[in-house]
């Protein structure tokens, strides 16, 4: 291959869809953005064909669809059904997709081996499913042809901490009490040994992955922000006066939305802060119900489920991003806010650590619910009382995700491990996690 000549890449992305949000969006935005570094053809699930196509992506010649539903429908209701109620037990619904992946990959294999053998590909790049738990079973097959087997960003597996033992009930996450098992699953230790490069999301997930394949892994965050979609508006409200708070996420538990109200609620009482609460879930009545309680109607808003296009318009409508969520793997939303000179509030575990730095937000200290309450409400008083610290903050903010979190950025991190792979260039490393 000459250097220079962008690599011939499969890009697997079972979930991929360009009109999702959370994993499907992440496969399909970084399937995107690699286009403009590498010669890119899409592997993805028949569920997500059409979105694609409306995105003006060409069946067959830009993306191929795999018809895997004759395991992954009944996979799929079997898991609701286990579940109980949408939008928990989130751990049992990774380890019920397994056998729908594996079924997905076979059914790959069995469509594009004489291409593999045929050497049209100069790599293969698994990029969903995210999770660290569902294995590959092709990576050594691939190995044994030559061809490098690209996995991730994984990440995944953030332990809940221990103070939220109740939330986790609520959540019912009986099945992360044995996620660890995982590791018995085929393909679990063959995909680690075969790859040629392993994409890590999250200092957690570094650690899961160990000592034996730290040599083939390199830390790359799987988040990051359209500029053309999320950016500061010219109209911003002051930080002076109410004192605007938005909480965007799914409504349950771990996200933290019933510890925002609560730490604002005397801020609200006096007009010190509006807050409003974007997304749905089953914790919505519960919240409700819990606003009703302080008598902070006249200052919280719920503003229900938004596309990405109306987050962001009220990104650019607020002053503080308030996101105390107890196990968040990613927190694409902390980058989205940032990047709309939103400065984040959030506590200081797992992804939104990784994404917030004391220059560009305020990391909250983990520890019991009450804890972090107070804290929480210790901090927006600050900022109530001195707002003109949020500004450089907000302008920081903005400078790092435009440094590092662009899905453009992401490609260029992504094609300089590309190189590695093949051997263009030495092993990159960008830090971890990524320095201001």
């Amino acid at each position: 291959m000459t250097t220079g000549k962008k690599p011939r890449v499969m890009v697997i992305a079972e979930a991929a869809n360009p009109e999702w949000v959370s994993v499907p969006l992440v496969g399909w935005s970084i399937a995107a953005a690699l286009r403009r570094v590498a010669d890119v053809h899409l592997v993805t699930q028949k569920r997500n064909a059409a979105a694609i196509a409306r995105a003006g992506w060409s069946p067959e010649n830009d993306f191929t669809a795999i018809d895997s539903e004759a395991v992954a429908a009944p996979m799929s209701k079997l898991a609701d059904r286990l579940r109980g109620s949408p939008g928990v037990a989130w751990t049992l619904m990774t380890a019920m997709s397994v056998p729908s992946y594996y079924w997905f990959e076979h059914l790959l294999w069995k469509r594009f081996e004489p291409e593999f053998r045929a050497g049209k590909w100069d790599i293969v790049h698994r990029v969903t499913p995210l999770s660290p738990t569902t294995p590959s079973r092709i990576a050594y097959r691939l190995q044994a042809l030559g061809i490098p087997f690209v996995v991730g960003p994984l990440n995944g597996g953030v332990p809940w901490p221990r103070e939220f033992s109740k939330a986790r009930r609520q959540e019912r996450e009986w099945l992360s009490y044995v996620r660890d098992a995982y590791r018995l699953l085929p393909g679990y230790r063959s995909m680690r040994e075969s790859a040629a490069a392993i994409l890590v999301g999250s200092r957690s997930t570094w650690k899961q992955l160990g000592a034996p394949w730290f040599s083939k892994a390199v830390y790359v965050p799987e988040n990051a922000i359209s500029p053309e979609t999320f950016s500061e508006s010219d109209n911003r409200p002051s930080v002076r006066g109410p004192l605007r708070v938005i909480f965007v996420g799914r409504l349950v538990p771990y996200k933290g939305a019933d510890m925002l109200i609560e730490a604002c609620a005397e801020l609200i009482k006096t007009g010190k802060v509006l807050l409003e609460i974007i997304g749905d879930g089953p914790q919505k009545t519960a919240l409700e119900h819990l606003v009703g309680e302080h008598h902070l109607s006249q200052g919280v808003t719920f503003g229900g489920w938004l596309d990405r296009a109306g987050v962001a318009a009220r990104l650019r409508q607020s002053n503080v991003l308030g996101f105390p969520s107890i196990r968040e793997f990613g927190g694409g939303v902390v980058l989205e806010a940032m990047a709309s000179g939103v400065v984040p509030v959030v506590v200081d575990y797992a992804g939104p650590s990784e994404l917030v730095t004391p220059a560009t937000g305020y990391l909250v200290p983990l520890g019991p619910r009450q804890t972090i309450i107070a804290k929480l409400r210790s901090q927006i008083e600050v900022l109530v009382e001195r707002p003109e610290e949020m500004v450089a903050k907000a302008a920081l903010g903005r400078s790092r995700v435009e440094r590092w979190f662009t899905w453009d950025r992401k490609a260029d991190q992504i094609a300089a491990i590309y190189d590695w792979v093949l051997r263009r260039a030495v092993k990159p490393n960008f830090g971890m996690p990524f320095p201001d």
